[in-house]
């Protein structure tokens, strides 16, 4: 799903161990907080757009498909979407906006996909791998349903942004978890995030079997500047998400056999 850090505006450091990120106590206020709002609306989904480019025709999966915005707007764009999300409430929502036949299904990042092998020519993951502690399994997964070729899209907090503005720490190289509060209409609930250095990222990408093809630090959807004067300001001159492009190696009769 598309698991901004930040959407709400109020949002607030917290060291309570309670369980968090159940989206599910919250998926109808999330939804409508993330659905027009700046960060996710002008910078996050506009530049996984961007990144995917020309997807008609391409076979999809949305890895944290949340209540479907981006699922929709590939769709729009041509290409055959399926949706996954470890909450049901989320996905309740994505169906609502899909449609009854649309291809959601109720799966945990951290478990085993239900697809076969290469059964994707591309998966977007948006702001969804900073809430594993171990990004190994997972890209395992992701790699194995994609093709020869395919690219895996991803979102993540910018590790600079987690390390130094977030919940700032004295080793930026260390691995270690931190927990937010997101505040909607007064009401709190825990958020946990993995902040991790960007060497671990990408050594995540190439143990998984992955070639990255581009790091990202977009600008935001220049129509957001009248809309939202002062954020756009901000997202334009100040770090937020990081993104990338990994790839699987064509097949060894692929084009660099």
């Amino acid at each position: 799903m598309e698991r901004a850090s930040n959407v709400p505006e109020s949002v607030a450091r917290t060291a309570d161990p309670v369980p968090a990120n159940d989206y599910d106590r919250f998926a109808e206020r999330y939804s409508a907080e993330s659905e027009n709002n700046l960060v996710n609306a002008y910078y996050a989904r506009p530049a996984m757009l961007a990144l995917a480019g020309d997807v008609a025709g391409r076979r999809i999966l949305d890895a944290g498909c949340g209540s479907g915005p981006l699922s929709a707007a590939l769709r729009e764009r041509g290409a055959v979407v399926t949706g996954i999300d470890a909450s049901a409430g989320m996905l309740a929502l994505a169906r609502r906006r899909l449609g009854d036949d649309a291809a959601l299904h109720l799966v945990d990042l951290s478990d085993r996909l239900p697809f076969a092998d290469g059964a994707f020519d591309d998966v977007v993951a948006s702001l969804v791998l900073h809430y594993l502690e171990d990004w190994g399994p997972a890209l395992a997964e992701l790699r194995r349903v994609l093709r020869p070729g395919g690219r895996l899209i991803a979102s993540v907090d910018h590790p600079f942004v987690a390390y130094a503005i977030q919940d700032p720490r004295p080793d930026y190289f260390a691995t270690t978890s931190y927990t937010f509060d997101w505040t909607f209409n007064g009401q709190s609930f825990p958020m946990r995030f993995w902040r991790k250095p960007l060497h671990a990222m990408t050594d995540a990408f190439t143990t998984a079997g992955f070639r990255i093809s581009v790091i990202s630090e977009p600008q935001p959807d220049p129509a957001a500047r009248e809309l939202f004067p002062e954020g756009f300001h901000d997202l334009s001159t100040k770090t937020c998400f990081l993104f990338f492009v990994v790839e699987v190696p064509p097949s060894a009769t692929g084009s660099d056999g």
